[in-house]
């Protein structure tokens, strides 16, 4: 079955973006249960950023420390130091942190993270913090040995996180030509060869209408796992009432 717009009508009167992408990561964890080699785990982790926030003013430890009235320094204690004034006071927010993914562990080394597949949001394209924070998670992941796989299916804003981070690593994918599909699935992982690193990517472009890709899922340099981005897809419209 072809992928659809979830972003508009008649798709989006059916169910939200966000009920596919609260779904999805479950049902790729089920599909992992029956592929993935002994020792080998995988959880859903799904935060709306808008959903979940703490007030950090109202929650203080009771046996927190707190100055004396008065400047009462209780006897010998050394005198309060003043901060000069900041060099910079602005106004600023702090983005939503989206994230809808499945993370891969290798239970047998301490539960050791080895792949990470990322359903982008729309909150992780709307705007450059974002998305640069978004790049810069991938990134930091890569470093770590970890397999990154992302998949975008936003239809509503057209910027390749994809492309993204291939910039912000020096890089490009010719093949992608001068616009890149706005919509992708693509693997990436870094390995070592010799005194370097070699990044290596699986990338597929997605469109509207047509079916998705498998992904491989890297678990060591050696062995992979077919991530079935069709079959998980297909299950979770079947679940949501999406025709």
């Amino acid at each position: 079955m072809p992928l659809r717009d979830h972003f508009r009508p008649p798709v989006s009167l059916q169910a939200a973006w966000d009920a596919l992408h609260g779904m999805w990561p479950a049902d790729i964890v089920r599909q992992l249960r029956t592929r993935l080699p002994q020792g080998y785990v995988a959880a859903p982790t799904v935060h709306p950023g808008s959903a979940a926030e703490v007030d950090v003013a109202t929650w203080e430890r009771d046996d927190a420390p707190r100055l004396r009235p008065d400047g009462d320094r209780g006897g010998d204690a050394p005198a309060a130091w003043s901060a000069p004034e900041p060099s910079l006071a602005v106004e600023t927010e702090v983005p939503d942190y989206d994230e809808f993914a499945v993370r891969v562990y290798d239970a047998e080394r301490g539960r050791l993270l080895v792949a990470s597949i990322e359903l982008i949001s729309p909150g992780n394209k709307d705007r450059p913090e974002k998305r640069n924070a978004f790049v810069a998670k991938c990134v930091a992941l890569l470093q770590r040995g970890v397999a990154v796989s992302l998949v975008d299916v936003v239809t509503l804003r057209q910027f390749s996180l994809y492309v993204e981070l291939l910039q912000f690593l020096g890089q490009s994918e010719p093949s992608l030509g001068e616009s890149p599909p706005p919509l992708y699935a693509v693997s990436c992982r870094w390995r070592p060869r010799g005194e370097r690193m070699l990044l290596q990517t699986w990338s597929h472009g997605l469109a509207v209408g047509q079916p998705l890709p498998t992904l491989p899922v890297w678990l060591t340099e050696t062995v992979a796992v077919p991530l079935d981005l069709e079959s998980s897809y297909e299950q979770v419209c079947h679940d949501l009432w999406i025709t």
